[in-house]
């Protein structure tokens, strides 16, 4: 145990684990890429069912880092007769909090263990699609990339969802209404603004931008037969706190995760009123946090009823597909990293040391962009495009 306490404390190690994740990243998306241009236009099914093994060979190498390089592990509450009948059977839009770090991960952890992580898709800044692995990955994927601009945003959310609803296979569909992840800060802008509009004032959420919502759901009727509403949380008296870093570290977490089966027939037509309907849903949302945080417990002092508690057992591939990119990638990248340290030449010496460089800069640099502090703001600006 003390050795495998080191190994996951050592940056030597991390930087393997960075080289594996982007360098296989790269190569998957050549792959994709190659399939996107070449076989898309005359086969979407087939490219799709080609590419949801390519994405869940990306994505699931950060679900090995959470369930097997951790350890961290996911308490369920679902209605159990509902779980047996339509999770992972139909497509999905998801509602999820975006109050923690590593929220998105615990998502892709449960979609693993559902056998759905490779058609994973949400909503994301169009920026995104321009950096390599992960968001070329998304790209190709056919995720949603918004402008926040709503006169170009409102055609690309149809036209995007249309061809979502057309996937071969089980396909979720991931929104974070809050828009950003929540902060003091932003909470503190987000009630302000909902006191001048009078909207309600939550203390655990960010108001929600009902926009993208309302404008998705006429596209989603009779082809998305679901909403999931699902709220995660972790309890403030474990020690580990949930971020990347603590799971890069192997320190283990343990989150709790409500999700809710609404039919998609439950959301009234009409913009105003499916905005109204997406406000009393998050209202619901905060209760449980406020639940949560005082109890442990979602449903003590929320008034939603009590669900099934249970865990899903991991599955061991994301733990075989990252040893197989291990392999792949570490055994000719370090061997042309050794003959580049041991040539005696002064450039090639330079040239090995650029490219440890790179990764481990990129590793830190990817982290960071998934700590709490470097999140999108949430304030005058944003908050005039909440509605």
């Amino acid at each position: 145990m003390g050795l495998l306490s080191s190994l996951q404390r050592s940056s030597i190690v991390h930087l393997m684990l960075a080289i594996t994740f982007f360098t296989s990243g790269l190569i998957i998306n050549f792959f994709q890429c190659i399939l996107y241009f070449g076989l898309r236009p005359f086969s979407k099914y087939l490219y799709r069912k080609i590419n949801y093994y390519l994405c869940y060979s990306f994505y699931s190498e950060l679900v090995y880092m959470a369930e097997w390089w951790s350890g961290t592990d996911i308490v369920l509450y679902i209605d159990k007769k509902e779980f047996d009948k339509y999770y992972g059977k139909e497509h999905g839009y998801l509602l999820m909090n975006h109050s923690y770090e590593v929220d998105w991960l615990m998502g892709w952890v449960v979609c693993d263990r559902m056998n759905l992580l490779g058609n994973c898709k949400a909503y994301a800044k169009k920026s995104i699609q321009y950096i390599p692995t992960l968001g070329w990955a998304w790209k190709f994927a056919e995720s949603i990339f918004l402008e926040r601009n709503w006169n170009r945003d409102k055609n690309v959310i149809g036209c995007q969802i249309k061809e979502l609803t057309e996937y071969p296979d089980p396909m979720w569909l991931l929104l974070y209404a809050e828009g950003t992840r929540f902060t003091a800060k932003k909470l503190e802008a987000s009630q302000k603004f909902a006191k001048e509009k009078g909207l309600p004032i939550l203390k655990y959420h960010l108001t929600p931008r009902t926009k993208g919502f309302t404008a998705s759901i006429p596209h989603m009727r009779e082809k998305i037969p679901a909403l999931y509403n699902i709220q995660i949380a972790f309890k403030e008296s474990d020690p580990i706190k949930p971020t990347m870093t603590n799971l890069l570290l192997g320190k283990k977490v343990e989150a709790h995760m409500y999700i809710q089966r609404i039919p998609i027939t439950e959301v009234p037509e009409g913009e105003e009123a499916a905005a109204e309907w997406l406000h009393k849903i998050y209202q619901e949302k905060d209760r449980m946090a406020e639940s949560f945080h005082e109890t442990g417990d979602f449903f003590t002092n929320s008034g939603v009823p009590k669900v099934d508690s249970f865990k899903l057992k991991r599955r061991y591939y994301s733990l075989i597909n990252t040893l197989f990119w291990a392999m792949v990638v570490l055994v000719p990248m370090l061997y042309y990293l050794v003959q580049l340290f041991l040539s005696g030449s002064t450039v090639y010496f330079s040239i090995g040391a650029s490219i440890i460089l790179f990764f481990y800069l990129l590793m830190y640099k990817t982290i960071g962009m998934s700590e709490i502090s470097k999140s999108s703001s949430y304030g005058a600006v944003d908050a005039k495009k909440v509605k």
